[in-house]
């Protein structure tokens, strides 16, 4: 929900090269991970950097574990909020079906949708129980992305469409610091690295091979879905495109049935968030346990411990839902920080180290993982460094 955002800085040109370029990236990754995780024998993401790096090393990727799912969980959870309840700018659906209420107060609306529709969800001990709930929001995103599409379409061919920018905007100091802070957030759209390890464990006749074409199938539609909503997303609103892009559809769009696609887009995104939110916990909860409860048996063998587990960390991910301002904030911190050291620098230093451990990489492969490794160093720096600007530019 922040591409669109994000093209909006970027412009169209750069933006559409920067999807696809990080998904490119990010896929080969994948498969480096697989494919040194699958020689250490490794269960976790946390075991396949212990093996190469060390325990230091493995606390840490832990550490970004944690932080860079409940940061997302956090996203998450302030977009339903932004939709339901509406934010400063924007009204929410419930306010537009119900009228202005203690029902639409967005705390509460939050802890609601929490308690009711995610908590069942996240209890859950296998992530293979989960497969049905991804495929749905697979559905429900695509959807969005189709009415999107149309809509973009049938008001560029009337001509209610404003030519977009096609490179970036150099001319103040404020859009130089959006554009060092917005690339890093495009790094948060391909990150699922942490979730690699449970899924190849689960996977009918495993191999590595098999994996990387789940790898691939994935990549080629996630480029899909995250090209088609940046562009959709900035042609419908343009220079007016919220950092949540979902808060932008509470208008009139100028097409038939404006007001039904409004609430469709809206509320089949929720649903999909809704669907989402347990898969990116499962990770979390899997880590916080790893951690906290080391040499304890299996969490799924702990019915009491993963389920305490699951209250603690949807309790602390509600209350940090009420803490931060917006998921503008929230994106260009973790992709900065944690999503780049768990998407490209771990992933690269895993498969440098162990190259000489029976699987050694060829000389392209080499040079890739030292582009990925420098490449994510600058991104990490020059992100924090541009978000401590852009928040003393804030406090000014």
């Amino acid at each position: 929900m922040a591409l669109p955002a994000t093209m909006k800085v970027l412009g169209l040109g750069l933006g559409i090269v920067l999807i696809i370029l990080m998904g490119i990236v990010s896929e080969i990754s994948v498969e480096l991970l697989i494919r040194f995780s699958a020689l250490c024998k490794a269960s976790s993401y946390g075991e396949v950097v212990e093996c190469a790096l060390g325990k230091t090393a493995r606390v840490l990727s832990e550490i970004c574990i944690i932080v860079n799912n409940a940061g997302f969980m956090v996203v998450y959870l302030i977009i339903i909020g932004d939709v339901l309840s509406g934010s400063f700018h924007h009204v929410g659906v419930l306010d537009q079906w119900l009228g202005h209420g203690v029902w639409d107060h967005r705390k509460l609306v939050i802890l609601v949708v929490v308690v009711i529709f995610l908590a069942p969800l996240c209890a859950l001990d296998k992530i293979d129980s989960l497969s049905l709930t991804s495929a749905a929001s697979v559905v429900l995103a695509v959807v969005f992305v189709v009415v999107c599409f149309i809509v973009a379409f049938i008001k560029l061919v009337e001509g209610k469409i404003e030519v977009p920018r096609m490179t970036p905007d150099f001319g103040s100091k404020k859009a130089i610091l959006d554009l060092l802070v917005v690339i890093p957030i495009t790094t948060n759209a391909y990150v699922c690295h942490f979730n690699v390890q449970p899924i190849y464990n689960e996977l009918e006749g495993r191999s590595p091979q098999k994996m990387n074409q789940v790898g691939r199938i994935t990549t080629i539609l996630c480029v899909i879905v995250y090209a088609s909503t940046a562009i959709s997303g900035y042609l419908l609103f343009g220079k007016d495109t919220e950092a949540d892009v979902l808060t932008n559809f509470d208008v009139d769009l100028g097409i038939p049935f404006s007001s039904a696609i409004d609430y469709i887009v809206r509320v089949g995104y929720v649903l999909h968030l809704v669907l989402v939110f347990p898969v990116v916990h499962f990770s979390l909860r899997q880590t916080v346990d790893d951690m906290v409860f080391e040499g304890s048996a299996p969490l799924a063998e702990s019915r009491k411990r993963s389920l305490a587990l699951t209250a603690v960390l949807l309790g602390l991910i509600y209350f940090g839902s009420t803490m931060v301002p917006n998921i503008w904030t929230a994106f260009k911190f973790t992709g900065a920080t944690t999503a780049v050291s768990l998407g490209f620098i771990f992933p690269s230093l895993i498969a440098l180290k162990l190259s000489d451990r029976g699987e050694s990489l060829s000389h392209g492969e080499k040079l890739l993982s030292w582009f990925m490794l420098i490449m994510a160093i600058i991104v990490s720096i020059v992100g924090v460094i541009g978000n401590i600007y852009s928040l003393k530019g804030q406090s000014k």
